[in-house]
């Protein structure tokens, strides 16, 4: 626990370590139905460095099997002595709803990140518009609260769509930044009224005329967008019809891990009991774990430890999240990720595990 009566400068402090210190929470409230926010700290002299609308991917240790969830910071770098993430539980969640009933106070968990390039930081512009649907609202609260604190005069057209005016997730946050900021034009659209909330403002779903309405200078805008697929779905539509640049779109997702079935490798325990490595297969030494394994062709680093039992943690399997990343000690991999690792850290070394393919024999940090 940190000391409360402790002062420590922010220069005389490091940077939270994913690999080494653990996240406390410290703080529990709910937003909406179903929505909580929830607060983390890690160790004394420590903060946390990160861009806005960065993600982080939590370690979830429920009794049936640990279980990893990605999940967009709603908090800003510029209060950097906590992090928070703002989750719904939909009626098929497991995670999520796992951290609504088991997370409380105090609680320490694993976490890896934060990563991501879904923020202005990474397409600087001169205006933007957000359109985020439901929980999607989170990453556009980071840059939005960055924004408050380090350039308040910033150009935003924000478009936030919620089912009933409830479920408006930050909605008091959100006025009171329209009234702070001089350059933020906010706007709210629900699916439907609601009893419990004398609504007057748009319902329906966003189409053309009130995306026009929202943003007549849409051409002149950096769009980030973050919602269910369906949502996305629409508004890329509407860009796409109004002749929208798309290279100035950003949208934030996350790829459902891919399940299939995984030939084990040859190891090389059995090649000494007489079997033979697959045809065009490649060696793979996990040094950590003193395993060594057969690559076959078409599979990934990932996929080849998790057959020969070597853990690596893993949440998207897309390239996207960064959980799976691991340091490469030596040899070449071929590596399509999707923005899920740094430049700096593939400079480093690091490697995500679930995209890259060994181009030779390759010896992993597992």
């Amino acid at each position: 626990m940190t000391d409360p009566g402790a002062h420590i400068p922010l220069d005389e402090m490091k940077p939270w370590n994913d690999r080494l210190q653990l996240l406390e929470v410290i703080g529990i409230a709910d937003e909406a139905p179903e929505v909580k926010t929830f607060t983390f700290r890690a160790d004394a002299r420590t903060w946390f460095r990160y861009q806005p609308g960065q993600f982080i991917t939590l370690e979830l240790p429920r009794t049936e099997g640990v279980l990893m969830r990605t999940y967009t910071l709603a908090s800003s770098p510029s209060r950097p002595f906590a992090i928070a993430v703002t989750v719904k539980a939909q009626p098929t969640s497991v995670g999520t709803r796992w951290m609504f009933d088991h997370l409380k106070l105090g609680d320490r968990i694993k976490a890896f990140g934060p990563a991501g390039r879904f923020t202005h930081c990474a397409h600087p512009a001169s205006k933007y518009l957000f359109l985020s649907g439901g929980s999607g609202v989170t990453p556009m609260m980071s840059m939005l609260r960055w924004f408050q604190d380090c350039a308040p005069a910033t150009d935003v057209a924000f478009v936030h769509c919620a089912h009933r005016p409830e479920d408006i997730i930050f909605r008091k946050e959100l006025e009171l930044l329209d009234g702070r900021m001089p350059r933020l034009a906010l706007s709210f659209m629900v699916h439907e009224r609601s009893k419990r909330d004398c609504w007057s403002g748009h319902v329906g779903r966003i189409d053309a005329a009130r995306l026009k309405l929202f943003a007549p200078d849409l051409h002149e805008r950096e769009v980030f967008c973050c919602g269910p697929e369906p949502f996305m779905a629409v508004v890329r539509e509407l860009l796409g019809a109004a002749g929208f640049d798309m290279r100035h779109y950003q949208q934030e997702s996350f790829g459902a891990p891919v399940l299939e079935d995984v030939p084990a490798p040859q190891s090389a325990t059995s090649e000494e009991a007489g079997g033979s490595p697959a045809e065009g297969a490649t060696p793979v030494l996990f040094a950590l774990s003193a395993v060594e394994a057969e690559c076959p062709p078409g599979q990934t680093i990932l996929q080849t430890a998790r057959a020969c039992g070597v853990r690596i943690a893993s949440a998207c399997e897309s390239g996207l999240c960064g959980t799976c990343k691991v340091r490469k000690l030596s040899g070449d991999v071929t590596m399509n990720d999707n923005g899920g690792i740094l430049d700096e850290e593939i400079d480093e070394g690091f490697i995500l595990a679930c995209c890259s393919h060994p181009r030779g024999k390759v010896e992993i940090e597992a």
